[in-house]
């Protein structure tokens, strides 16, 4: 290879998708960013080009062994590439499903956390009291050697008394106990700080020779020795101290006399607290800490922090009903048997009790309600006789949950229970034990619980303030520096608002994928090709900057980063730029222009168009005057870090909640408007710790939230499906005449099912082989040709075309082809218009990105039956979108406002927040420092506001 190829990634002839002989040099080493209108080629370029050729060439370094165990990628269409460095994806997808990822493992801070506590923490007593305190006294523990040398230190002359525990706070007379100990040759013992003399004692004969409280609790030591102290005894000493660790388990009393005082310390080889002996720790290890294990994990939620419990909300969802007239949910709907044997419970308590079953639950009083729900038992009337015991309607709830064998009813009681936070361990997923563990920083004690419940940015202050020994200080140096590098890198990239204990689950996919970036850069791995997808998705203009000196560093240090990105700011900051397009599927997949930004700007390319100015994206001249008193009003909203939020959502407008990552918009949006609007349309209560009220609800039929998620788990799901027009264009076949002939019904046109699809490969076109150490292959069919469809259902035309053909039209062909049928000719317009033209009718819903499954839903529902009084809430639906098809998304979502809906976006893109009729701007900050309302109100009034970031970033772009 030449030197100047050596300096390059050197493409030839790439074919993967729509990619049309792409052959291309770039530069190693460097920031490059490709755009290009969404379906151009980007990511067939990034991904599944560059990408899978450098997995591809590391997995066959592996031996075949090796190679069983890991997910292979296939060969792309390619015919060479040169120069190509190991290759690292950092896609953008959610932070995964598991409940057992946080922030913290992830970027596996929590490991050396873990680490840190193992070797440096500080074990305390556990133990609470009856009052509720806990006794909190430091667990300290040392070696046999130790306490010898220990004791010989104390001063010549001082007499000493070496004592076992074998009984510490237990009842009973313990006359066996001490002949045992008399067996074994000890001649005293200390029962309840008094030393006896066993000889003597024992000669009592009764059951209680010490005379002890039968039900009193008592403390039992043997006296192993008793000496005054000379430094010449260490062989004595060393010989009572071995006795006395054996026969207490590892602990031992040493009772000092200092004047005419005895001085007693206990001292143990074990962790264990000198006052509560059955506080006591094995050695500390990192999985003492560790939630996924059984030694550290909670009990009682096996370490997931929450717990599922019956709702008393969802188990007596209409409180105006009867106890016994159905009240409880559960048993009404438990069918007709087990109604009527929980009804007879119910009935004869409710007599006993004198309980009105018909009265409704909620004009009963709380003791009544607290009876009937959790149990008691209520004393007979009649001298002698038993009182009624009721079991309660949770317990009994829970008794049936735990016992069913059943996945049906398992699953209907499901319904009726809510996640709550385990009341063991308050939601801390760790044992008392492990969360008694801790280290000292800034004048304060701190659990790994406690740390972890930090923001990112608050924790890197608080580890910065450790208080470690001499000895602790070395042991902790290398920990520290891991840590703090992790939570270094990940403020850099704008997520320091996160807390370390947050879900991966609730993670969006620009976090997820900001948190993976940051592990990489962690890693400080040299001479890598990092593939990012959009890396500035969820994030504020204000944040870009830090996020672009982040990708700066991995370059600077040697590395190569390809960006697949939209964002103009980080085109701005490009090394180099690659324009895939001109357009999108058939019509793209060329290099339109590369180069640097100067070269771009000075080329044809839409891209540059729209750097320069020349082109701009265009929305309405002025906002649209909104009615102040048609609103959806929240109160006091307080979910997750909203701080007692009120606001107002005009009806019939476009509105954007704008806000630095971390402040409060999905809270408010998705989990307290979106949720609290569809329960309010059910009849419904609000779900608990949202918000006070939810107002102005009745000005709306029907709320849709147009979200990422696939349009469909299979393959067999596709746009045409996922719209209907499938099944319009299935009864366009059965009405040719050679169906009606045949007697063909619109059934034998659907791949799904038996009767006109292929048998040979089910439908799917293509079948999968198993290469056991190669990538699975897939190849078509060779009994359809990949059709999906057997000869006999081909054999019927439409237009010329046969089913197959049509599935195969790309949607904007297909406009045309049905202009004829409104009904799929509307639809198919309709996705034009959001920039989907490129895709075909049958394209599997597993192969269309986020951005597109949510372009999709959007037009099926522009396409649909027209309804107004709908409210819309998307999520960021420019993600994936060029400025192009950004211009097209915001015309369709003004023609949904236009036909009388209302429009909720969250949203960072600037031109959309531009294009709003009314702006919410929470923060100031994220995390605890966000969750507040900025400003709301136009975007006139929101660029006045200068305590606004949205408001200051619009206007260094007016």
């Amino acid at each position: 290879m030449s030197h100047q190829a050596s300096q390059a990634i050197r493409i030839t002839g790439a074919n993967e998708h729509n990619l049309q002989q792409v052959s291309i040099d770039i530069p190693r080493d460097q920031l490059v960013v490709i755009p290009g209108v969404s379906g151009s080629g980007k990511s067939s370029l990034a991904f599944d080009t560059i990408f899978a050729e450098g997995q591809r060439k590391y997995m066959e370094s592996l031996s075949a062994y090796a190679r069983q165990f890991l997910n292979q990628m296939g060969k792309p269409d390619v015919e060479s590439i040169e120069g190509l460095p190991p290759t690292i994806a950092i896609a953008q997808r959610s932070g995964g499903h598991n409940p057992r990822s946080t922030v913290a493992t992830t970027t596996e801070i929590y490991d050396y956390l873990r680490l840190l506590m193992a070797r440096c923490g500080t074990p305390h007593c556990w133990h609470e009291t009856k009052s509720g305190s806990v006794c909190g006294q430091v667990i300290e523990s040392t070696t046999a050697t130790k306490i010898i040398d220990s004791i010989i230190a104390m001063e010549d002359g001082c007499k000493v008394l070496l004592c076992a525990e074998v009984i510490r706070g237990r009842k009973g007379f313990h006359k066996e106990v001490l002949e045992a100990l008399r067996a074994q040759g000890f001649v005293r013992a200390r029962v309840n700080e008094k030393v006896i003399d066993l000889r003597e004692v024992l000669l009592n004969e009764s059951e209680n020779p010490c005379d002890l409280g039968r039900y009193e609790t008592h403390n039992i030591e043997a006296v192993v020795d008793r000496l005054v102290i000379k430094s010449s005894d260490r062989d004595r000493i060393a010989d009572s101290v071995e006795t006395a660790l054996r026969l207490g388990q590892g602990s031992l009393l040493v009772l000092a006399k200092r004047g005419d005082l005895w001085v007693e310390t206990r001292l143990s080889e074990r962790f264990s607290c000198p006052k509560h002996p059955k506080c006591s720790l094995s050695e500390l290890e990192p999985r003492t800490f560790s939630f996924n294990s059984p030694y550290g994990a909670c009990g009682a939620c096996d370490g997931l922090g929450t717990v599922h419990e019956f709702d008393e909300a969802l188990v007596i969802p209409d409180p105006s009903r009867g106890i016994t007239h159905g009240a409880v949910e559960p048993w009404r709907r438990a069918g007709p048997r087990m109604n009527r044997r929980y009804a007879r419970k119910l009935r004869r308590f409710c007599e006993v009790t004198e309980i009105d079953g018909k009265t409704p639950w909620s004009s009963l009083c709380s003791k009544d309600q607290k009876l009937l729900l959790h149990g008691g038992t209520v004393p007979s009337k009649v001298k002698g006789k038993r009182g009624l015991a009721f079991k309660g309607i949770i317990p009994e709830l829970q008794s049936r949950f735990k016992q069913t064998e059943s996945d049906n009813v398992r699953n209907r009681l499901l319904g009726y229970m809510s996640k709550g936070l385990c009341t063991v361990c308050g939601g801390k997923r760790l044992r008392k034990e492990s969360l008694a563990v801790t280290v000292t920083c800034m004048k304060k004690q701190h659990s790994i619980a406690d740390l972890t419940t930090m923001t990112i940015a608050d924790a890197e202050v608080t580890l910065n303030n450790i208080v470690l020994s001499d000895e602790h200080a070395t042991i902790a140096k290398p920990i520290l520096r891991e840590i703090g590098n992790r939570l270094e890198f990940l403020q850099s990239v704008g997520l320091g608002y996160l807390s370390l204990d947050r879900r991966s689950s609730t993670l969006s996919g620009g976090e997820a994928q900001r948190i993976r970036l940051a592990t990489q850069v962690g890693s400080g791995l040299v001479g890598v090709c990092y593939v990012l997808d959009e890396p500035t998705i969820g994030l504020h203009a204000r944040d870009n900057a830090r996020l672009i000196r982040t990708l700066r560093h991995l370059t600077d240090i040697g590395n190569s980063v390809i960006v697949v990105e939209h964002d103009t700011s980080m085109i701005l900051a490009a090394d180099h730029i690659i324009d895939v397009g001109p357009a999108a599927g058939i019509h793209g997949g060329t290099i339109v222009a590369q180069g640097s930004l100067k070269t771009i700007e000075k080329s044809s390319s839409i891209t540059g168009k729209y750097l320069t100015g020349k082109l701009k994206i265009q929305s309405r001249a002025t906002p649209r005057q909104l009615d102040s008193k048609q609103v959806i009003t929240v109160k006091d909203a307080t979910r997750n870090n909203l701080q007692h939020v009120t606001t107002s959502f005009p009806i019939g407008g476009l509105i954007c909640v704008t806000g630095v990552s971390g402040s409060g918009k999905s809270s408010l949006v998705n989990q307290v408007l979106l949720e609290g609007t569809k329960q309010t349309l059910l009849n419904k209560p609000i779900p608990r710790n949202t918000c006070n009220s939810l107002s102005g609800v009745e000005q709306i039929d029907r709320v849709i939230q147009v979200d990422q998620s696939p349009i469909g788990r299979t393959p067999r799901s596709n746009p045409a499906t996922y719209t209907g027009v499938f099944d319009t264009i299935r009864t366009l076949y059965t009405l040719t005449r050679e169906a009606k002939i045949r007697g063909y019904k619109p059934g034998r046109f659907s791949f799904n099912v038996k009767g006109g699809r292929c048998e040979a490969c089910q439908g799917q076109g293509v079948k999968k082989i198993e290469m056991h150490f190669l990538p699975d292959a897939f190849v078509t069919c060779e009994a359809c040709n990949g059709s999906r469809y057997n000869q006999e259902t081909l054999e019927v035309l439409w237009k010329d075309k046969t089913i197959a053909d049509v599935l195969s039209t790309t949607i904007e062909d297909a406009a045309l082809l049905f202009e004829a049928h409104p009904r799929i000719s509307n639809m198919a317009n309709c996705l034009c218009d959001v920039g989907l033209g490129y895709l075909t009718l049958g394209q599997p819903s597993t192969t269309l990105s986020g951005g597109e499954a949510q372009r999709v839903k959007l037009a099926s529902e522009l396409g649909g039956t027209q309804r107004n009084h709908t409210l819309f809430v998307l999520d960021e639906p420019t993600t994936g979108l060029h400025y192009v098809d950004i211009e097209k998304l915001l015309h369709v979502l003004q023609r949904l406002v236009d036909a009388g809906n209302t429009v909720v976006v969250i949203e960072h893109n600037l031109d959309v927040i531009r294009a709003a009729d009314w702006i919410v701007d929470l923060g100031p900050e994220g995390g605890d420092e966000g969750g507040a309302i900025v400003v709301e109100g136009t975007v006139q009034q929101v660029m006045k506001c200068k305590q606004s970031y949205t408001g200051i970033e619009l206007r260094n772009k007016s």
